[in-house]
């Protein structure tokens, strides 16, 4: 099977044009137009390791502050999911603890697998590393719910001195984590994936059209 490549052809990431090979500007929507992003490796992994890097304090340090006329409670995510289900709150526990904990680690871990497919040869199909890889750019929006709730509850429950609830400092790392992650992703150039154990080749002129599927 040939790839578009292969064939002399050119496509615009921005609005999917497909255009002869040595177009520069897409004749559409005027973006710039590369066969393949030389550096999207190195953008992948650099805001992979600032969303990791956010995502540890963001665990570690308390996200919803809750204070009382006699008291100040502080949770981490964990511990908040981990409170919700003690007080018979299953379903938000396991909707949270899927949010904040479960896609998050699923983002990093597939981001740096397809990374490591491209550099090194996939283990999986190219099929399913394309799935994977639309997986996760559509997903990576919902592991906000955490800040979310957080910003709802903050401005709901102000009640003077009686309760006030704040958001705590993991909330600003775990929104930074999500947002790393997600511009990460974009970064990839998925067209990388079906290169993998292809022999490189220039970017060639489009094939001519035989005489005879030359229209009339």
């Amino acid at each position: 099977m040939k790839t578009a490549r292969e064939m002399g052809l050119i496509g615009c990431k921005r609005c999917t044009r497909v255009s002869p090979a040595g177009t520069e500007i897409c004749p559409r929507c005027g973006g710039r137009v590369q066969s393949r992003d030389p550096m999207s490796l190195q953008k992948v992994m650099a805001w992979w390791v600032l969303g990791v890097a956010c995502y540890i304090p963001g665990n570690l340090y308390p996200m919803l502050e809750t204070k009382t006329l006699v008291s100040t409670q502080s949770n981490t995510i964990i511990g908040g999911a981990v409170e919700l289900a003690q007080h018979g709150n299953w379903g938000v526990a396991i909707i949270i603890l899927i949010a904040s904990a479960v896609i998050p680690m699923a983002k990093f871990v597939i981001i740096l697998g397809l990374v490591i497919g491209v550099q090194h040869g996939p283990q999986i199909s190219d099929g399913l590393r394309q799935r994977l890889y639309e997986v996760v750019e559509y997903i990576g929006r919902w592991s906000m719910i955490d800040v979310f709730v957080v910003a709802v509850l903050s401005a709901l429950v102000q009640l003077q001195t009686l309760v006030n609830i704040s958001p705590g400092r993991a909330s600003i790392f775990f929104a930074l984590s999500v947002i790393f992650t997600m511009i990460s992703a974009q970064s990839f150039d998925s067209r990388l994936i079906w290169d993998t154990g292809r022999t490189p080749k220039p970017d060639l002129p489009p094939e001519p059209i035989a005489e005879k599927e030359r229209p009339a």
